[in-house]
């Protein structure tokens, strides 16, 4: 089978037009490098009907769906793969209302898999920036009155936005990561995760980024209005509208899972692999969520 590379929703549904052919698609990503058993780590065995692997060893036997973010789906897995083909490929974001709305799936269902599919898009943190990078706060949430700039006991959620930038000023890739405070703390994280030291940094005058001169190429200058950060400031913009498309409210617990959402999309757009394809390929090497993970993240 071949890997799905278009953007197109009908040529979609033309290639994958059933449960069986996205088991399919989804078994060969996930053996494609062999069989390894889960239970006892035994790599001889053999396919049996239905896309299952019986081990040779203990016997066990294991569907394409096991130990991936496909795990016990209950609305069918067509269904999952067209909501990893709306999230990964559509410019504009998709609310789980909406999204339940469009494939028949509860709002409640339909949020659920769709953290589990932000959960494959956080950042593998194996390729940090490292030409010119723009660094650069900014806040999340409707007008407050009274509150300005950086605003400590605002109610908005406050970030962080990493951009690096080719030669020419061509936006290549961006990391956003959510901050309770402005502080150099605050600040540090998203330089240790995604910049790397012999990157030149550009960020603005603000007093919390002068303690990471000392491990990191920092030049300070005016903003002067944005107008020394325009790539930097259309990124915000954009990602600020993108939000716009999602729930009225996005908890700060959750506000994370939607930046990752929006920098794999904005990263994976400037490469040549199948964004849809590389989403299913991350939800088969993470992880399952099991009930006692869906009551957490009810609970916040």
């Amino acid at each position: 089978m071949e890997v799905f590379k278009g953007q197109n929703i009908l040529s979609f549904v033309k290639e994958l037009p059933d449960d069986d052919t996205c088991k399919a698609y989804l078994a060969k990503i996930k053996w494609q490098d062999g069989f390894t058993c889960t239970k006892c780590g035994h790599t001889k065995g053999c396919e049996k009907s239905g896309y299952r692997y019986h081990c040779y060893s203990c016997n066990h036997v294991e569907s394409a769906t096991a130990n991936t973010l496909f795990h016990k789906v209950k609305f069918g897995l067509q269904k999952a793969f067209c909501v990893v083909f709306e999230m990964s490929t559509s410019t504009k974001s998709v609310s789980s209302v909406q999204m339940g709305k469009r494939f028949d799936i509860r709002q409640g269902t339909a949020w659920y898999f769709m953290q589990k599919v932000r959960k494959s898009m956080k950042s593998s943190q194996k390729y940090p920036l490292t030409e010119i990078v723009h660094v650069d706060e900014f806040t999340v949430g409707g007008k407050e009155q009274g509150k300005q700039g950086r605003s400590y006991d605002s109610k908005k959620k406050k970030a962080v936005i990493a951009v690096e930038l080719s030669a020419e000023h061509k936006i290549k890739r961006v990391y956003v990561k959510s901050i309770d405070d402005y502080s150099a703390k605050s600040l540090t994280p998203i330089f240790e995760e995604h910049i790397d030291p012999s990157a030149k940094i550009v960020t603005d005058k603000w007093r919390g980024y002068a303690p990471l001169k000392k491990n990191y190429d920092i030049e300070q200058k005016l903003s002067n209005n944005g107008s020394n950060f325009k790539e930097l400031h259309v990124v915000i913009m954009q990602l600020k509208s993108w939000l716009r498309a999602i729930p009225t409210h996005v908890s700060k617990w959750h506000v994370q899972s939607y930046f990752d959402e929006f920098c794999f999309r904005i990263n994976r757009s400037q490469s040549k692999q199948s964004i849809f394809h590389k989403t299913i390929e991350r939800m088969v090497i993470a992880k399952p969520i099991y009930h006692k993970d869906i009551k957490q993240m009810l609970s916040v």
